[in-house]
């Protein structure tokens, strides 16, 4: 039996100011970023956009020499430099069968929201290398954690969803880390990593490239 039901979590998208990621989300497109946390082991802070089962994470460095230490924060000073494209996490249902399978080893993670609800999670398989961080890492939430996707939000421009990620990766190391899972991933050669998410709104579909 199947019990770690992938799914895409979330989108990882460095940016070099937050609040500026955030202002240009909603003017051009009418989607709104909702206020996040910091990572203090990561030197990182964040905003979240709610899309249902899945969001995307505006990620900004807020402390350099931490930052430079950590691999997810050193990765985001990247992104936000253009030095490589965006990220995706994946969801598992069940962290120990994912880890088992693929010889990862899970770490704890958490940060506190603004409204002080302290959410938890595990992580698996972030990416230490350059190659790496064109495929996916994998999380699983705490049993109380409420995820982030489904908070409430108002969107200008109505109900949005994610419809696909563009990506450029090596396929058949994509395949044996999904393990055959049918996620909507349009998938090229190349090393760059999520070069576009493409989502539904209800004033049409909108692309975002990094």
């Amino acid at each position: 039996m199947n019990t770690e039901k992938l799914a895409i979590d979330h989108v990882v998208m460095g940016v070099a100011d937050l609040d500026l990621a955030a202002a240009e989300l909603a003017q051009r497109h009418g989607i709104t970023a909702l206020p996040g946390g910091t990572h203090p082991l990561w030197g990182t802070a964040n905003r979240i956009v709610p899309l249902g089962t899945s969001y995307l994470e505006l990620v900004a460095v807020v402390d350099d020499d931490v930052a430079a230490g950590s691999a997810f924060g050193s990765w985001v000073r990247d992104m936000a430099a253009g030095r490589c494209g965006w990220g995706f996490a994946v969801r598992t249902h069940d962290m120990a069968a994912t880890a088992a399978r693929l010889g990862l080893d899970p770490a704890p993670g958490t940060r506190t929201r603004p409204d002080g609800v302290v959410l938890t999670w595990q992580l698996a398989g972030v990416p230490e290398d350059a190659e790496a961080r064109t495929l996916p890492f994998f999380i699983a939430w705490g049993d109380a954690t409420p995820q982030p996707g489904s908070a409430a939000v108002i969107h200008d421009c109505g109900d949005v969803a994610l419809e696909r990620l563009d990506l450029e990766a090596d396929a058949g190391r994509l395949t044996a880390l999904l393990g055959g899972a049918p996620l909507p991933l349009h998938v090229s050669p190349g090393r760059r990593g999520v070069t576009a998410v493409v989502l539904t709104t209800g004033a049409g579909a909108v692309t975002l490239t990094p």
